[in-house]
């Protein structure tokens, strides 16, 4: 009995490495994969931008301030002049945080009274602005810890005033669940599409069907409609999970959301297409959605922040659909977004929807065997 089942495993490793496409998946992906995951995939924050609304002049603000410029982890960006200002890079995503100091910061600290500083994050991404508040948590211990040394004092001069936008509470849930619906609508989209040209090749149909009377466009829609239409389903019954079972707030307008979710199915639908059309098997097909399926999840900003990889990466995520599905997802669940806030991500989906589409189209007639 060991002999057979050696023969049968030795015959199985014949067969996989004979296949010149099976030898490539098992070598390179993961190679490639390690090194973008290991630069990618990284919940330490570095040069956080921030910005600065300070109204005091005196010594002991300055003194503060320069704590924070002092630091390889914080980057200023802009220094505003108003709580307007503030909000638009707030909102912009050009900074992560504002600090604040109020007008009578220093006068409060030499009468011996502790001094606020509010401190203002965009608590979209739970997890990133957790981290940064302990990073300038640490920062305002060692201020506190030298003003109190060079002036005997016995509580902490410096208090800190936190105000998260759009996750006031920073539930993790709230920044978790959206995402989940751009990743299990990716899935299913991708499962349901990635097998369905090449299902046909392995039984032979395929070239029957090529040469039908339907056009090369046909087809594509026959194709594609299933994906779409399963696609739109689930993400329906994803978003009323979020909504109904974990009370996400689903603040913008549905028409913004459901726009947004087609233009990304379209984007999943011709990735699935092409990865089909090109695939010889349905093992094939399976291999090359999972191939795809998971640096799209570690490149979309789904778990760590885009803005914390190199920037040869950050380049790499603009082909990423799910990247622009996100921040559509986030925009309309906590920020109220709407269809005309949204335009700088419908149009790159509806790109690489229509390439992706373009190109599977192409493969369907002029693989070659």
């Amino acid at each position: 009995m060991p002999a057979r089942i050696w023969a049968l495993t030795v015959k199985e490793f014949l067969a996989l490495l004979r296949d010149k496409v099976s030898r490539m998946a098992l070598i390179v992906p993961p190679i490639l994969q390690l090194v973008v995951f290991g630069y990618a995939a990284s919940f330490d924050l570095n040069h956080v931008p921030y910005a600065i609304y300070n109204e005091d002049s005196g010594a002991a603000a300055r003194n503060f301030l320069a704590r924070f410029a002092g630091t390889s982890i914080f980057r200023p960006v802009a220094e505003v002049n108003s709580d307007a200002q503030a909000a638009r890079l707030l909102e912009s995503r050009d900074a992560l945080l504002v600090l604040h100091l109020g007008p009578h910061f220093t006068r409060d600290l030499l009468l011996h009274r502790s001094a606020p500083v509010q401190v203002i994050i965009d608590g979209r991404n739970s997890n990133t602005a957790g981290i940064a508040l302990n990073y300038v948590s640490a920062v305002v211990q060692g201020f506190n810890e030298q003003w109190a040394a060079d002036h005997g004092w016995d509580h902490p001069p410096a208090l800190l005033k936190i105000r998260a936008w759009y996750n006031p509470n920073l539930l993790s849930r709230w920044f978790i669940v959206p995402g989940i619906v751009g990743l299990l609508t990716l899935v299913v989209a991708m499962v349901v599409t990635s097998l369905s040209v090449a299902r046909e090749r392995e039984a032979g149909t395929f070239d029957q069907l090529l040469v039908t009377p339907y056009r090369p466009l046909e087809i594509l829609i026959g194709k594609a409609l299933p994906g779409l239409i399963v696609g739109l389903l689930e993400g329906t019954g994803i978003v009323l999970i979020a909504v109904l079972w974990f009370h996400v707030p689903l603040l913008g307008s549905l028409a913004a959301l459901y726009l947004g979710l087609i233009f990304f199915l379209m984007s999943a639908v011709g990735v699935g297409l092409m990865i089909s059309a090109a695939a010889a098997t349905q093992q094939q097909g399976l291999l090359g959605a999972f191939l795809f399926l998971v640096p799209a999840v570690i490149l979309s900003g789904f778990a760590t922040p885009i803005a914390n990889m190199p920037p040869a990466v950050q380049y790499l995520t603009y082909l990423n659909p799910m990247r622009y599905f996100l921040v559509i997802l986030r925009g309309v669940f906590l920020e109220g977004d709407g269809v005309s806030l949204l335009w700088s991500q419908y149009l790159p989906l509806a790109a690489i929807g229509l390439l992706t589409m373009a190109t599977a189209a192409w493969l369907f007639r002029h693989r070659l065997y």
